[in-house]
């Protein structure tokens, strides 16, 4: 009877050690996502204050772009007031689209393509953008992590309904996937 009574507790203390093991292994990834979206929040920050500089040394020149800076400054405001990840997400790809279509039009001001002011400002938020598509890559991919372990065995009976899947960064508005126009 007590061999019996010795192997029903050490598989007692093995599922409940399973059990633990992959919880906390589920919160780990969910941490782990809210660290990425953390990096990408901070990379939209540093784009955010780039873009007063940029916006003042292009209104020297660009004259007649009027909607063009209003277009960016109007994005940078958005993302800057998005309550949730999702509107930032949204937000951001606009912004993104906005200094796109201003860097194109920039083309036609010489005077402002020479502007070394300009060219580290250009040249910053590019850095900056790609940094910011990098953070979102290894924010999508730890939200598949997080999400594949809260919905494959034994991890979906472990997360319950405690555990909600996550969304990944995409792009909801098809116009961003496009590249501006620009007429001369």
């Amino acid at each position: 009877m007590a061999p019996v009574i010795i192997i029903l507790l050490a598989v007692a203390a093995a599922l409940i050690g399973a059990w633990i093991s992959i919880h906390n292994g589920i919160v780990v990834k969910f941490n782990r996502c809210d660290n990425a979206w953390q990096t990408i929040d901070a990379q939209l920050q540093r784009r955010n204050d780039l873009i007063p500089n940029l916006v003042a040394t292009v209104q020297g020149y660009m004259t007649h772009e009027r909607e063009t800076l209003e277009a960016v400054t109007n994005a940078r405001a958005a993302v800057a007031n998005a309550g949730t990840p999702e509107a930032a997400m949204a937000a951001s790809g606009q912004l993104t689209q906005a200094l796109g279509h201003l860097f194109a039009v920039a083309e036609a001001y010489p005077e402002l393509k020479a502007n070394s002011n300009f060219a580290q400002l250009q040249a910053d938020l590019t850095d900056t953008e790609n940094k910011i598509s990098y953070a979102r890559m290894s924010f999508n991919d730890c939200v598949l992590e997080y999400n594949n372990a809260i919905t494959t065995f034994p991890g979906n009976i472990v997360a319950g309904s405690k555990f909600q899947k996550r969304q990944g960064f995409t792009v909801e508005d098809a116009s961003v996937r496009q590249a501006p126009t620009v007429q001369f």
